[in-house]
């Protein structure tokens, strides 16, 4: 984007709307994205330091008068400086405690989407970190009316938002005072832990005073200060776009650079709860969401927004995944017919890489609805494409027949064979149709059933000729009409033995790809669970830091209860943990299980067709018939089906 666009509008009427050319732009950003968020009282600078972060000297609109620019939140995506692959989400937001709206329910809503959107957020505000400029900020107290966890009806008093909230940095613009503390200089940083030290008492006075820093101190462990000098002389001020860095203090530069270089060093990728990496599509559908729900006067609750996303992705994923197994089989179809060893590798190949195509954009599939359902789709085109292969080769097959048995048609045609003796000539040229037909069509799936369909048709006209040929005795044509029927029948075990081989080189692919598919979400699972647990480790490790600073400051009974918390923290973690563990389980379990009885299906068609076969008489063999002995050959070649038990005594 060469310039920012607005993101969340403000209707006549006071109510949040998203603009759908924005959204667009994040539907095309299929990046990680950091999303670093500004907000403040109205007229304090927050527009500059996003352009600055823009890498850009003018964007964001900078007032220079008392009114304020900024309307709702507008947005600006840049390419990530220092992390490759990642997109940079600017949201500048309206400012807070402008006197022209007359709303402050307005400024908490803006605020709350600040951080339900950000991984980063900017609280920019003027002068000094003092009871007034923390009193200011009701929003923070607010919040927890403004944004809950879970849908349920368990009172939230925000002790969980550490898992879900961004890291904080108070930018205090226009900074005059010296950074000493009893009389000694301090950091930025300790500046602000001290602007935000509690009150010891209980008094109404002191519950006022600590309430805001106490959820500032709860809700965003993860804290940050710059102070920042004044940018110019006064009368440049209003029009720090156009400055000349020259024209900037030095000391301005150098602050300004540094908090640059901490946000892009420092700011995480945007992540929902479990750890899951938001992409700029997702920050869309997550914006509509939150945006849809505050405006209908209902209370975001970020797990019911994290399901609505998981809803989202995935079925987009079983979309992608079956995209992939679609244009790689079609691009397989231009080759038809192929062998079926062939066409079940690739198929194997395109499911793994559509099961991962899968794995890569879903999340929270926590029964396998959506990865059953991509199998399932995957299962049925597979057998769509066995069927076209087939289809193909039955083509190929019949053109080679009919080619091979041009002659001989013509010859049927012209009474070639209507003459003494007549019967033994159409003999060899059938022989010598099929010997080349079974040297050239050997590979083909459809190969032996295309050729007994062939030998049918064919046993009319033999019997016709084989009758009127005045050269055989009766005896003679009995022996021939029995040796017929021994090579149909030896064409039709062919045939089935062949389709038996083809159903086992099914059940290996079917067998293949469910393995496949299990190692895959086995190690989705892992990869869910390390989330989880780095989610819970670092939520663990800020509210350790803050027990830690309640002891310093002698806060040992809010000590105590943040013990309390965090052994329930640890308890529920631990739950969860369990029951996505059994969960993962159960999934396994059920895909297994539908796996199996699937292939017991098939291994059930499998034994009643062969013991069919195997219950079917053999011909034997007859050195006085080439074709025959041509057939058997086929029998016992190997197509692994239990037919080497047959043995030829024919001299071929």
């Amino acid at each position: 984007m060469d310039k920012p666009v607005c993101l969340i509008d403000t209707t006549s009427d006071g109510r949040l709307c998203v603009q759908e050319s924005a959204l667009q732009i994040l539907q095309k950003i299929e990046q990680p994205v950091v999303v670093v968020s500004v907000v403040g009282l109205y007229r304090t600078g927050k527009s500059y330091l996003m352009n600055r972060l823009a890498g850009k000297q003018t964007g964001f609109a900078l007032g220079s008068t008392v009114e304020s620019k900024t309307k709702g939140i507008w947005m600006w995506c840049v390419n990530h400086p220092t992390k490759a692959g990642t997109t940079l989400v600017l949201l500048d937001t309206e400012g807070l405690g402008d006197v022209d709206k007359g709303d402050s329910k307005h400024d908490t809503k803006i605020f709350s989407l600040a951080i339900l959107l950000s991984s980063t957020l900017v609280l920019n505000s003027q002068g000094t970190i003092d009871n007034r400029a923390i009193e200011e900020l009701q929003y923070v107290t607010e919040l927890t009316e403004y944004i809950k966890i879970k849908s349920s009806d368990e009172d939230e008093d925000g002790s969980e938002f550490v898992k879900f909230f961004p890291s904080f940095i108070w930018v205090v613009r226009d900074f005059t005072l010296e950074q000493k503390i009893n009389g000694k200089y301090v950091t930025e940083d300790q500046y602000l832990e001290f602007a935000l030290k509690l009150k010891p008492g209980t008094s109404r006075t002191v519950q006022e005073f600590n309430l805001p820093r106490e959820c500032i101190r709860n809700y965003f462990p993860s804290r940050k200060c710059f102070t920042l000098p004044f940018p110019a002389i006064p009368e440049k001020v209003s029009r720090l776009d156009s400055l000349d860095p020259a024209d900037l203090s030095p000391d301005f530069q150098n602050v300004s650079n540094c908090f640059c270089k901490f946000i892009f060093d420092r700011s995480e990728v945007k992540k929902l709860k479990d750890g899951y990496t938001v992409t700029g599509r997702v920050l869309g559908q997550l914006v509509k969401t939150y945006v849809d729900t505050i405006s209908s006067g209902e209370v975001p609750f970020l797990e019911n927004a994290v399901v609505a996303m998981a809803t989202i992705e995935n079925e987009a994923a079983v979309k992608e995944g079956l995209e992939v197994y679609k244009s790689g089989m079609e691009k397989l179809k231009k080759s038809f017919p192929l062998e079926l060893k062939n066409v079940s590798s690739e198929h194997q190949r395109l499911s793994l890489l559509a099961t991962q195509t899968f794995m890569k954009r879903s999340f929270k599939d926590s029964e396998g609805t959506y990865i059953k359902s991509l199998e399932e789709h995957i299962h049925n085109l597979f057998h769509g494409y066995l069927g076209q292969n087939e289809e193909a080769s039955k083509k190929r097959c019949e053109d080679l027949l009919s080619s091979l048995s041009a002659t001989m048609t013509e010859k049927l045609k012209t009474g070639f064979y209507a003459k003494p003796g007549g019967y033994v000539l159409f003999s060899q040229d059938l022989e010598d149709i099929i010997k080349k037909y079974k040297f050239q069509a050997n590979k083909e799936v459809k190969a032996e059933d295309t050729v007994e369909k062939f030998l049918k048709r064919k046993s009319v006209e033999s019997k016709a000729i084989l009758q009127a040929d005045k050269k055989l005795t009766d005896q003679e044509k009995k022996i021939m009409e029995e040796r017929e029927k021994a090579v149909l029948l030896a064409q039709e075990i062919n045939t089935k033995e062949k389709k038996q081989q083809l159903l086992e080189e099914e059940m290996e692919a079917q067998r293949h790809s469910n393995e496949e598919s299990i190692k895959e979400m086995m190690k989705k699972m892992d990869e869910e669970m390390k989330l989880q647990k780095e989610e819970f480790r670092c939520a663990t490790e800020s509210k350790l830091k803050e027990k830690a600073a309640l002891l310093e400051m002698d806060f040992r009974e809010k000590a105590e209860r943040m013990s309390k918390e965090i052994e329930d923290f640890r308890r529920k973690n631990e739950e969860a943990e369990k029951k996505s563990d059994k969960l993962f389980k159960k999934m396994i379990k059920n895909i297994n299980k539908k796996h199996d009885e699937t292939m017991k299906l098939m291994m059930r068609e499998h034994n009643e067709k062969m013991k069919a076969i195997m219950s079917m008489p053999r011909p034997s063999s007859d050195p006085s018939a080439p074709l025959l002995c041509l057939l058997l050959r086929g029998l016992i070649g190997g197509s692994g089906t239990g037919s080497s038990s047959h043995s030829c005594s024919c001299p071929c």
